[in-house]
């Protein structure tokens, strides 16, 4: 018959092994100083080696950036545009189109490419940040994923950084040569532009409806004065102004503006490849990961070394 567990009970399990964890892990860590101290001639030897090579390896030529742009996706989908993607994750397969790309990928000058996406935070149809983190879920109101933008990145050495617009041009290319986006790129062009003309008539009717009134009027020909305050109104103006709509309707002309200009290729960057800052594997950094591998290996080496009797033992058994 199986015990039942309550939380309490749970939660002291969970205790228990959190503190034969622990206690584990100090075992191994004095026993890893023992190691370091009666073989220190093997585990010093190791660490100055691989903290030469970890200085050599993070020499400035060869720090690594992450590079980003955010492209606009004319008519395609994100799933559309992933797929098209999907080959430069794995640099296998790749399509006709890409053979600028080539000669750079099989360098390995430039690596590791990825997709994020970019969230709008204030619902006005402009990208506010992208999501590095991917912790921004599809379901999200208050963060809502932009379907028509998406972040582009990929890594870079320095000592490659000239190749960096000959790349952006060859992915671009790549991209704007697929099928697919290309007839999404033409089913959505020609309703780009019919918004941008109807945003602009309706921007006129605004105008000319308020200037009608308010200036063309015979009310209009002589100022009132209605508050006393010495404040002229010009014609009767106590019916309300259009102004908010007319902001409205400005902002959004704009935003589709801004759209029909950018919309000169399936994909279109909005502004070129930017370098990261933070490099990827910097010299603080690599020095540390280089100085604990070699500790470790070093302590596993002398290890070995402390019980070599009972493994020559073992295997001649």
């Amino acid at each position: 018959m199986e015990k039942e567990m309550n939380f309490f009970d749970l939660c002291v399990a969970c205790w228990h092994a959190i503190g034969r964890f622990c206690v584990a892990c100090w075992r191994v860590l004095t026993r890893m100083l023992r190691l370091t101290f009666r073989y220190w001639w093997i585990v010093v030897t190791l660490v100055i080696l691989a903290l030469a090579g970890g200085w050599y390896y993070t020499r400035y030529e060869n720090t690594t950036y992450r590079v980003n742009a955010v492209a606009m996706l004319n008519g395609a989908t994100i799933q559309q545009f992933e797929e098209v993607y999907a080959p430069l994750r794995s640099n296998q397969l790749l399509p006709a189109s890409a053979n600028s790309l080539v000669p750079y990928l099989k360098e390995r000058k430039v690596t590791h490419f990825t997709t994020y996406h970019v969230i709008d935070a204030l619902h006005d149809d402009y990208a506010d940040y992208v999501d590095f983190k991917n912790n921004v879920k599809a379901t999200d109101t208050t963060n809502v994923i932009m379907q028509d933008r998406i972040c582009i990145q990929f890594r870079i050495k320095v000592k490659d950084m000239p190749v960096l617009g000959e790349v952006e041009r060859g992915l671009l290319e790549m991209l704007n040569a697929d099928p697919v986006l290309q007839e999404a790129y033409a089913t959505y062009l020609p309703n780009l532009r019919e918004e941008a003309a109807f945003n602009h008539r309706q921007a006129l009717k605004l105008d000319s409806l308020t200037s009608n009134y308010y200036y063309y009027t015979a009310s209009a020909a002589q100022p009132m004065n209605y508050s006393g305050n010495g404040v002229n109104f010009y014609g009767d103006r106590r019916i309300r102004l259009f102004l908010d709509e007319i902001y409205k309707q400005r902002e959004r002309m704009q935003l589709v503006d801004h759209r029909l200009l950018l919309a000169t290729a399936p994909v279109s960057l909005e502004t070129h490849f930017a370098v990261d800052p933070r490099p990827v594997l910097g010299r603080v950094k690599g020095m540390a990961i280089f100085f604990l591998l070699s500790w470790c290996f070093g302590c596993l080496l002398a290890e070995i070394i402390d019980r070599r009797k009972a493994i020559r033992d073992w295997l001649k058994a």
